[in-house]
């Protein structure tokens, strides 16, 4: 089960100082660890406030494998949200300042996730820095894959249509989007039960 709302606000309060809460955001607006890993600045556009979901970044038996999304769907452009937009912002001015302290050292790689010396992550690194994180700030465990989950089910139940929300994944089923990534709990109920109120009153 992935996170509720209530353990989204409540993990992003106690990271919204560390180095890592960009890419932290970036995972719970539903973006894939393969994704966040493979993220270029070059398509990161913060004039325009989007960003474009074009390469992933993963490991294959040990070894780092670049190659685009999926599916052809997999290949997005999504409006940045106000608080990822400023994190990111504050990231790469971040990144500029470690650039200059480290010098011929920085690796200019251009993805956006990258250690002090400029050097990718991959998604295996992003686990355990995820998992690190939780421990910190003692929320529940779950796997950093999950945030998409919580993610796509927070955009289905606050009432944002399923076509969206299947975009916004990058799927091009919507059925799949529902059966798979929504998982609504108990609050999301209450909706269900508020409205029965009127029926059964």
């Amino acid at each position: 089960m992935p996170w509720s709302e209530t353990e989204v606000r409540e993990f992003l309060s106690s990271i919204r100082d560390h180095r890592l809460h960009a890419p932290v955001l970036l995972a719970l607006i539903g973006m894939r660890p393969a994704e966040v890993c493979g993220l270029r600045w070059s398509a990161v556009d913060l004039e325009a406030g989007t960003l474009s979901v074009e390469l992933t970044r993963t490991l294959v038996e040990g070894e780092v494998e670049e190659k685009g999304p999926k599916s052809e769907k997999g290949k997005r452009k999504l409006p940045l949200p106000k608080p990822l937009h400023a994190a990111l912002k504050a990231f790469k001015a971040r990144q500029a300042a470690e650039a200059i302290r480290a010098g011929e050292l920085y690796e200019r790689s251009g993805f956006v996730l990258v250690d002090e010396l400029g050097r990718p992550w991959k998604t295996d690194r992003l686990r355990r820095a995820i998992y690190k994180l939780m421990a910190e700030a003692k929320v529940r465990k779950v796997r950093p894959y999950d945030a998409r989950h919580a993610c796509l089910t927070y955009l289905a139940t606050s009432g944002v249509p399923d076509v969206i929300v299947s975009a916004w994944a990058g799927h091009a089923d919507l059925s799949f989007t529902k059966r798979v990534y929504i998982h609504p709990n108990v609050e999301h109920l209450r909706q269900a039960a508020d409205q029965l109120d009127e029926l059964l009153g």
